[in-house]
């Protein structure tokens, strides 16, 4: 039997409206905002799972908190976490300068791990520029820790060797010298600062320095424009010596 009542209670129609009015129909459903929808559903789905916040050790005490469902992320989670942990402790397992001696040199620096740069240092602690050297690199050590420096007395590896070569500084990879600076003026000069000697070993591929440019730039170009314009100087005084010779 049909009751005069429409099909769908939320039709735009003036009956509709009166039979609201008097309260025999529900209140007409507002259409829900799609966009609205949508964020929240994003909003939703960026929600960081707690267990995304914890520490490995926090999983472990949590573990009866959580159903089947979340135990099964913990563990792939955890998984992920560990290979992260230990990719970052083989990154970073060096971190400081060390001191060897001359029977530790093939196998610290020369028989190194695969793949392992290694910066290693021949001082002597008489000559001050080889103190400042040392002071550098243990900075530069804590910097860059996936990089090997290592230091050694230099007649515990080389016998009667010339303080003129000192200091010097060798950079090894895979058991070749890929880069070396023998010598005050090679190693930076007696005023080395930090960032020069870093832009060094950078040049040589050890380290991944953030410095954008050599430290030294303007001192270098200075030089270049002294020597270039001492060259144009003494080409004008030859050309000028040669024309008075010719009268």
């Amino acid at each position: 039997m049909a009751t005069g009542f429409p099909r769908d209670p939320n039709e735009d129609t003036e009956w509709n409206e009166i039979l609201r009015d008097f309260g025999i129909l529900p209140p007409k459903e507002e259409p829900k905002d799609e966009i609205e929808e949508m964020v929240l559903r994003l909003q939703k789905e960026a929600m960081v799972k707690p267990y995304e916040k914890m520490t490995l050790a926090q999983l472990k005490e949590a573990e009866d908190e959580f159903d089947d469902e979340d135990m099964k992320a913990i563990e792939i989670y955890r998984e992920k976490r560990l290979q992260e942990w230990k990719a970052l402790k083989k990154k970073q397992k060096f971190g400081e300068l060390r001191e060897i001696s001359g029977n530790q040199y093939v196998s610290e620096v020369t028989n190194a791990e695969k793949d392992v740069w290694v910066i290693i240092h021949l001082y002597r602690s008489s000559i001050p520029v080889c103190l400042l050297v040392n002071q550098h690199l243990s900075l530069l050590a804590r910097k860059f820790p996936e990089t090997k420096f290592v230091k050694a007395i230099v007649n515990s590896c080389i016998q009667h060797y010339h303080d003129n070569c000192l200091p010097t500084i060798f950079v090894y990879k895979n058991g070749q010298i890929e880069g070396k600076f023998i010598g005050i003026i090679e190693c930076g000069g007696i005023n080395l600062k930090l960032e020069e000697l870093e832009w060094k070993l950078a040049e040589t591929g050890a380290i991944q320095t953030d410095l954008e440019e050599n430290p030294k730039k303007d001192i270098v170009d200075v030089m270049v424009s002294s020597i270039r314009n001492a060259s144009i100087y003494d080409d004008t005084n030859s050309s000028n010596s040669d024309n008075d010779d010719t009268k």
